[in-house]
């Protein structure tokens, strides 16, 4: 492996391999790191996620007694045909099926397009020429489908073959997308902010209730506070912790979800925002859906 050394007091060098730096010297009060290149994947995330700072966002951070549902899907594993993120895509769309101002866009200037169908895009994490990448997937009419319907959805995306041709989890796309895949930052940045107020489009191509599982990453104690991005709505799904519950006035110990909603105060109010949270905690509380067949 080639090296490169310099440096008064001890040496630095450069793997050419990886494209990676390493400083040894041990007087530097940098002490010692790793330089390593901000990828064209990590770039596209910070286009996107930029858009968030242009939204009237507020966030409500909520718990789920998820106990009950825990302990049907434990009951369910044995059959393979539901996962936990499933059933939550599951419970989220059926809840913006109810409340559609969750599932709207702004339609130019003084316009808002509320959508029936609910296009929920979740990150599928997957390794891409040696880089682990969060992927967009979108589940789209998930209102319409059953749990194990969106389960073996997500579960074939994941076992999909990734290359230059289906970057996007193998969606068919037109050669202007997959152009816009590979064309540099500069035009990405242009082509979101054209789709400001276009929800048509938006819809089209981003879906509209995203929702992003952290705590199923690993142990994850609390709430995570998403940017919002340039979707409708986000629902950002934390931990689980035990924690001691009141059931029939007994304190019983409980599993509880913690839950991050992001929604565009620009579409939606207070009190809209209350009931679906209202209506999405019954769903989730009371394992909705996990006796579909």
């Amino acid at each position: 492996m080639r090296t490169e050394e310099g440096g008064n007091n001890g040496s630095c060098e450069k793997v050419f391999e990886s494209d990676e730096y390493r400083c040894c010297d041990s007087m530097d009060k940098v002490g010692v790191y790793d330089v390593q290149p901000f990828t064209k994947a990590r770039q596209d995330i910070t286009v996107i996620s930029q858009e968030g700072k242009r939204r009237l966002n507020v966030h409500a951070l909520i718990e789920v007694d998820v106990t009950k549902a825990r302990e049907m899907i434990t009951k369910l594993k044995g059959s393979g045909d539901v996962s936990f993120t499933g059933w939550i895509v599951k419970c989220v769309g059926q809840a913006a099926s109810e409340h559609k101002q969750m599932n709207a866009y702004r339609l130019g200037r003084k316009k808002i397009v509320l959508f029936d169908d609910v296009d929920i895009p979740i990150p599928v994490e997957r390794e891409i020429n040696g880089e682990r990448r969060p992927l967009a997937y979108i589940v789209r009419k998930a209102n319409e489908k059953t749990v194990a319907d969106i389960t073996k959805e997500i579960r074939g995306v994941q076992r999909q073959t990734i290359d230059a041709s289906t970057e996007v989890l193998g969606e068919t796309l037109t050669r202007l997308e997959r152009w816009a895949i590979h064309a540099p930052l500069w035009i990405k940045k242009l082509g979101v902010r054209l789709m400001r107020g276009r929800g048509l489009l938006k819809k089209k191509h981003l879906g509209t209730i995203g929702v992003t599982s952290i705590g199923m990453k690993g142990r994850f104690p609390g709430w995570v506070i998403g940017m919002g991005g340039p979707i409708a709505t986000l629902i950002a799904v934390g931990g689980i912790m035990k924690k001691p519950g009141v059931i029939d006035d007994e304190i019983l110990i409980r599993d509880y979800l913690h839950i991050t909603i992001t929604a565009d105060h620009s579409i939606i109010d207070g009190g809209p925002l209350a009931r679906f949270i209202s209506r999405l905690t019954e769903l989730l509380e009371t394992g909705y859906g996990l006796l579909e067949k």
